[in-house]
C-alpha cells in the first residue's frame, strides 16, 4: 500500500535548499520528460507524469525531499486549471450541439458510472471505491483529443464539433462531482451534507454573480486604463485564488471557488486577455500537478498488477466506444459521426487525475486503487492517437457488410465569422481604416487594450475584443483562423513584429499588411513573410512633395513618375515576396504610359463650338475625350455628336507622346491642363 502525504521526507541537512531544491528538480526532470513525450508525438502531461515517477519516493536517483509541499503548490495547478476552464467557457459555443453535448452527456456519464461500478466490485472494491471509479472513467480527456485532432487535421468537422462539445460539458461536470462525491461516504448523513453544500454552492455562485456584474468589471476597468500588464495579471491572479480561497473558507472546494470566478470573468470585456495571462502560470503549476500525480505511481506496483491494469483497460476503452457511438446515435447523428467520437473520447480524461486526489484526501481511495486508475488513464492517453484512427476503416467497414458504399467525410461547420478583417490596434491609422471599412461595409473585428479607444469603440457600436493581439487566444478569439486579412496598425516596431509571428504561426496562409515604423523594418517584416507594408511617416513625407510640385508647376505625370520611383525604391525589398506588390509594381508602371488629364477650354479655344468628331481629335492626335464637365453636370464617354462649350472642362485618354502632340496641335490656343475636378481621377483607375 502507498503512503500518500509522508513519503520520503528528509532533513534539511540533506536537502539546504528546500523546495527550491525540489522545485529545481522537478523542472528539470518535467523539461526532459516534456522533450521525451514531444518527440514521440505524445501530450505533455504524459512526460511529466513520467518525470514525477522518476524523481519520485519509489524510483533511485534523484528525489523530491518533501512531496507533502509540492502536493500543496499542485492544489494552485487545479485551481487554475479550473479557472482558465471557467474563463473559457462560453455558452455560445454549446448552442448548434446543445441537444447532444447536455443531453448526450448527461446520459453518457450515468451509462459509463454504472458499468464502472459493476466492474469496481468485479475487482472486489468496496460500493463506495467502485462509485469513485465509475465516477473516474466516465470522463475523456479534452487536452489529449484537442491534440489528436488537431495533429490528424480534423479539427471543425461534425464530429469533432460533437466531441468538443461533450467534453465541455463532461469538464463542467467535474466541479459537481468534486462537490458531490466525497458526501456520498455515509448516505444517511451524506445527505443532509450534500444538500447544505449545494445550498452554500448556490449562494457562493449568486454571491459571485453579484460581484462578478458590479464590482469585477468595474475594477479590472480602471486597472485596465492604467495599461499596466504587470497588475492586469496580478488582479486576475487575485481574483480566482481569491474567491478560490473565500469558498474554501466558506466549507467548499477551493478549486471550486476558482472556477465560479472563471465563470463570472468569461462574460466580460477582459476574459481573453485574461485567459492569455493565466495560462502560462496555469502551465506552470498545472505541470506540478501532473508530477506529483507520477510521484505517487510505484513501477513496482504497476508490474505486480499489470494483469488488473490490462482488464480495467480494455473493459473501460471497450465500453466507452460503444456507449458514446450509442448515444451520439440516439440524438440523431448519421454516418461515420457516432464511431469517430466513440473512437475519439474512450480515453480516461486528465481530470481524473484531480478527482482521483480528492478520493485520496477523503479516504474514499486507497493510493493502490488510485493508482490503479491513474496507470489506466495513462495508457489510454498513449492509445488516443491510434486507436481514433480506427473509427474510418471500421465504418468502412461496417458500410461494405451491410451492402453500401461509404459514404465521405462531412463537410466542416462554418464559423460564424469568415472572411472578415482584423484590425490589430485603434490608434489614429487603425481608426481611419476601421471607419473605411465600416463604410464599404466589409465585416472586420478591431483588437485594442487600450481602455479608453474600447470605450469609445463600443459606444460605437464597433467590434472590439479586449486585449494583446500578439496573444494566441486573443487572436483565436478574434477569428485568426477564418479571417481573410489581418491589418496590423499598432505603433511600436517590436509589438508589429511580434504580432506578425503570432499571427503568422497561427494561420499561415493569412494575408498581413503591417505598419512600419520606420523604413529599417522592411526587411524584417519581408522575412517573416507578410504581403504588404505601409509606412506612414514616409506617406506623409511623399504626399507632402507631391503637394508641394504642384505649386512649381511641375507637371502631374513627372510627380506621379517621381512618386512611384521613390516608393517602388522604399518598399523594393517587399517586392521579391509578394506577388501582389509586384503586379501593383506593374500596373503603376503602365499608369504612367496612360493617364487622364483635364483641360479647360477658353472662349477663343478651336475646339469651343465643335463637335467632338468634327473637331478629329482622335484622327490627329490620337487621344480620346472621355468626359465632359460642364458646370455641376458630368457628360462621361461622350458621343462624337457631342459639342464642345467654351468653359467646358475636358478629360483626354492618352500616353504621354499623344498628349503632346495634342499640346502642340492647340499651340496658340488658350486650352491649358486644369487641375481634376473634385473627386475625380487624374490617373486610370488600375
Amino acid at each position: 500500500m502507498i503512503q500518500t502525504h509522508a513519503i520520503g521526507t528528509r532533513s534539511s541537512k540533506d536537502a539546504p535548499m528546500g523546495i527550491a531544491a525540489d522545485i529545481t528538480i522537478i523542472l528539470v526532470a518535467a523539461l526532459l520528460g516534456g522533450f521525451v513525450a514531444r518527440r514521440l508525438n505524445q501530450p505533455l502531461l504524459l512526460g511529466y507524469i513520467v518525470a514525477g515517477i522518476v524523481v519520485g519516493p519509489y524510483t533511485a536517483g534523484p528525489r523530491v525531499s518533501d512531496i507533502h509541499n509540492i502536493e500543496l503548490l499542485a492544489e494552485i495547478g487545479v485551481a487554475l486549471l479550473l479557472f482558465a476552464l471557467g474563463v473559457e467557457f462560453n455558452l455560445k459555443k454549446l448552442l448548434h450541439f446543445k441537444w447532444v453535448a447536455f443531453g448526450g452527456t448527461i446520459l453518457q456519464m450515468t451509462l459509463t458510472t454504472v458499468p464502472g461500478f459493476f466492474l469496481g466490485r468485479l475487482l472486489g472494491w468496496e460500493p463506495y471505491p467502485a462509485l469513485w471509479l465509475g465516477a473516474l472513467v466516465s470522463l475523456s480527456s479534452t487536452m489529449v483529443i484537442l491534440k489528436t485532432l488537431m495533429g490528424q487535421g480534423k479539427l471543425g468537422t461534425l464530429a469533432s464539433r460533437v466531441m468538443l462539445g461533450m467534453l465541455i460539458v463532461q469538464d463542467l461536470a467535474v466541479v459537481p462531482l468534486m462537490v458531490m462525491l466525497p458526501e456520498l461516504a455515509n448516505l444517511s448523513d451524506g445527505l443532509a451534507h450534500l444538500g447544505l453544500a449545494a445550498l452554500r454552492a448556490g449562494l457562493i455562485l449568486a454571491a459571485m454573480v453579484f460581484v462578478g456584474t458590479r464590482v469585477i468589471p468595474f475594477v479590472l476597468k480602471r486597472i485596465a486604463t492604467w495599461n499596466s500588464r504587470e497588475l492586469f495579471l496580478v488582479a486576475i491572479m487575485a481574483l480566482g485564488l481569491g474567491i478560490g480561497y473565500a469558498t474554501y473558507l466558506a466549507g467548499l472546494s477551493f478549486a471550486f471557488g476558482a472556477f465560479v470566478a472563471g465563470l463570472v470573468l468569461s462574460e466580460s470585456d477582459y476574459s481573453h486577455q485574461a485567459l492569455n495571462d493565466i495560462i502560462p502560470l496555469r502551465d506552470v503549476f498545472g505541470m506540478l500537478f501532473f508530477v506529483s500525480v507520477g510521484m505517487l505511481i510505484d513501477p513496482a506496483f504497476l508490474l505486480a498488477h499489470w494483469w488488473a491494469i490490462l482488464v480495467l483497460t480494455l473493459v473501460v476503452s471497450c465500453g466507452k466506444v460503444v456507449i458514446f457511438a450509442a448515444v451520439v446515435r440516439l440524438f440523431g447523428y448519421r454516418g461515420d459521426v457516432p464511431l469517430t467520437v466513440g473512437f475519439g473520447l474512450f480515453q480516461i480524461g486528465e481530470f481524473a487525475f484531480v478527482l482521483a486526489r480528492v478520493g485520496l484526501d477523503v479516504g474514499a481511495l486507497t493510493a493502490a486503487q488510485s493508482n490503479l486508475v491513474l496507470a489506466a488513464t495513462v495508457v489510454t492517453m498513449i492509445l488516443t492517437p491510434f486507436v481514433s484512427r480506427l473509427a474510418t476503416p471500421t465504418y468502412a467497414l461496417w458500410r461494405r457488410w451491410r451492402g453500401k458504399t461509404p459514404s465521405p467525410m462531412l463537410a466542416r461547420v462554418d464559423e460564424p465569422l469568415r472572411g472578415h478583417t482584423i484590425i490589430a490596434g485603434y490608434g489614429r491609422v487603425g481608426r481611419y481604416t476601421a471607419d473605411l471599412m465600416r463604410r464599404l461595409g466589409h465585416p472586420f473585428v478591431v483588437i485594442e487594450r487600450d481602455q479608453h479607444r474600447m470605450d469609445t469603440l463600443k459606444a460605437s457600436r464597433v467590434p472590439v475584443i479586449y486585449g494583446d493581439a500578439s496573444s494566441p487566444t486573443v487572436l483565436e478569439a478574434a477569428g485568426i483562423h477564418e479571417a481573410r486579412l489581418l491589418l496590423v496598425a499598432v505603433s511600436a516596431a517590436i509589438d508589429v513584429e511580434t504580432i506578425v509571428r503570432q499571427a503568422r504561426a497561427l494561420n499561415p496562409r493569412l494575408h498581413i499588411v503591417a505598419r512600419a515604423t520606420r523604413l529599417a523594418q522592411l526587411e524584417v517584416l519581408r522575412q517573416l513573410g507578410i504581403h504588404e507594408v505601409v509606412q506612414p511617416e514616409f506617406e506623409a513625407g511623399l504626399e507632402m512633395v507631391r503637394q508641394a510640385l504642384l505649386h512649381f508647376d511641375v507637371p502631374t505625370t513627372e510627380i506621379e513618375r517621381l512618386s512611384d520611383a521613390v516608393r517602388a525604391e522604399c518598399y523594393q525589398p517587399m517586392e521579391a515576396l509578394s506577388t501582389n506588390a509586384a503586379t501593383l509594381h506593374r500596373l503603376r508602371r503602365a499608369r504612367r504610359s496612360l493617364e487622364i488629364v483635364w483641360y479647360n477650354l477658353a472662349p477663343d479655344s478651336p475646339l469651343a463650338g465643335k463637335s467632338i468628331g468634327a473637331s478629329a481629335i482622335r484622327k490627329r492626335t490620337g487621344v480620346s475625350v472621355v468626359a465632359i464637365l460642364r458646370g455641376d453636370r458630368v457628360i462621361a464617354n461622350p458621343e462624337p455628336e457631342t459639342v464642345l462649350e467654351a468653359g467646358d472642362q475636358i478629360a483626354i485618354l492618352a500616353t504621354p507622346p499623344q498628349r503632346a502632340l495634342f499640346q502642340q496641335w492647340l499651340q496658340g490656343s488658350d486650352a491649358e491642363p486644369a487641375p481634376a475636378p473634385a473627386g475625380a481621377a487624374t490617373t486610370v483607375a488600375t
